[in-house]
């Protein structure tokens, strides 16, 4: 199993999951999360005043997906998200030694 974690705009979120849905995976972890990349935040201007923006909102999914699906989800993730700016986000895929349901205690592949 492979755990995927992606970093992706709050505007790109419903077009993410629609595209997870459609590959059978529509459960998802999703938090509301804050940060920078390289670019270390934005500059804005309001009312005539310069300002920095240090840490942008962003979202982050997590998804644990069999081992053969991973390289689906992460294009479909990719595809979904990318808007061609900087800030589009990031995607992390690591290994899950195990899962279990909590409800029924089944594990492994059959737990997710």
């Amino acid at each position: 199993m492979k755990k995927v974690e992606a970093i992706i705009r709050p505007d790109k979120l419903d077009t993410v999951m629609e595209k997870l849905e459609g590959l059978t995976y529509p459960g998802a972890t999703i938090t509301e999360v804050r940060g920078h990349g390289k670019q270390m935040g934005v500059r804005q201007v309001w009312r005539g005043t310069e300002y920095s923006v240090r840490y942008l909102s962003k979202m982050k999914l997590e998804v644990v997906v069999l081992d053969e699906d991973a390289g689906k989800v992460v294009s479909a993730i990719v595809s979904a998200a990318r808007t061609g700016n900087i800030g589009d986000g990031k995607v992390f895929v690591s290994d899950v030694a195990d899962a279990v349901r909590v409800r029924t205690g089944e594990s492994g592949d059959r737990a997710i």
